[in-house]
């Protein structure tokens, strides 16, 4: 993807010749093409069901440190979610925005990671 940067947009054209414009400071809100997006969302599901387990341990009275240990596991799969959405972004989204200049995905990462390391 390619972008043209003019002083009240930037718009972007796309590997399969599709564009789109957003004004300079506005968070990059076009759709985006993952390599991992099939790993992610089996991630998530393991991550759904390790969320269920620890309801159904909590209705059935189970031992606190048992249900401990599972809130540990989606603490766990939630984080590697992260991690894949994370590398995936460097290794697509910002190295086009760093080879067209476009510094607003590079504060939109600096402050997700932020809030992701919270």
């Amino acid at each position: 993807m390619k972008t043209q940067k003019t002083s009240t947009a930037n718009t972007h054209t796309h590997t399969d010749g599709s564009t789109h414009t957003h004004a300079d400071g506005t968070t990059h809100t076009h759709p985006h093409h993952h390599e991992n997006t099939k790993a992610v969302l089996n991630r998530m599901n393991r991550a759904i069901g390790h969320m269920e387990a620890v309801r159904t341990m909590i209705e059935d009275g189970r031992d606190c440190s048992e249900v401990l240990v599972q809130i540990a596991a989606v603490r766990s799969a939630i984080n590697n979610i992260g991690k894949i959405i994370l590398e995936d972004h460097i290794s697509h989204c910002l190295v086009d925005a760093v080879e067209t200049g476009d510094e607003q995905v590079i504060r939109d990462l600096n402050d997700a990671i932020d809030k992701f390391v919270k």
